[in-house]
């Protein structure tokens, strides 16, 4: 006799399939991974992940937003962990924990910054949307880590600079990962260093 096996969460579900999608995308681009593949993946049929993701294009683009909030969720714990030393620079701990994020998900960094962005429409929208959130994270940290030291920070200056500062980390990610020899404290302290040189020329002279 046949033991009925248990049916999933809906929820639970669709993240196991993602898994699979996102490690089936990052080995090759949106034209080439099939459903059937990530079917495959997923020890499931196509119909199944029609029915719980629908098309190949809500497949792909269900991958590009859970590993985008996986990124900004990082960032953001990081960030606002109460156990990291009071006298360490959020922002420096926000970069770190990007890079970090980058090493320990190869595969989602590939998804998010590489085949995303070379399929065009409409999933390079969608990247750029969920890469604003993180542009805006930074600028609430930059804001929030100047003041008293500079002054009333206006707020497009805090844009443009989150805007250098993640940018920045973007071109250092491919860096960090072409380069073993190199890790997430380093990178960080290159972007925050960079990040903060914009702002030293109108910081109040020491008395």
């Amino acid at each position: 006799m046949k033991t009925k096996q248990r049916r999933l969460p809906r929820r639970v579900r669709e993240q196991q399939l993602i898994d699979a999608a996102v490690s089936a995308f990052s080995r090759g681009d949106y034209h080439t991974v099939s459903v059937e593949e990530i079917a495959v993946a997923a020890g499931t049929s196509k119909p199944t992940v029609y029915h719980y993701l629908g098309s190949k294009e809500g497949i792909f683009t269900a991958c590009v937003r859970r590993e985008m909030e996986r990124l900004v969720e990082a960032i953001r714990t990081a960030v606002r962990d109460p156990l990291h030393p009071t006298d360490e620079d959020p922002l420096r701990r926000g970069m770190r924990a990007f890079f970090g994020f980058v090493i320990d998900n190869r595969e989602s960094w590939t998804v998010l910054y590489r085949r995303a962005a070379a399929q065009g429409q409409p999933f390079e929208g969608e990247t750029l949307r969920m890469r604003d959130r993180v542009t805006d994270e930074m600028a609430d940290l930059i804001t929030t880590c100047t003041r008293g030291d500079y002054g009333a920070l206006d707020p497009r200056e805090a844009q443009l600079l989150a805007r250098v500062a993640v940018s920045t980390a973007d071109a250092f990610a491919d860096w960090l990962l072409d380069h073993p020899d190199e890790n997430p404290d380093t990178m960080a302290g290159h972007v925050t260093e960079l990040t903060w040189s914009h702002l030293r020329p109108r910081r109040p002279a020491q008395v």
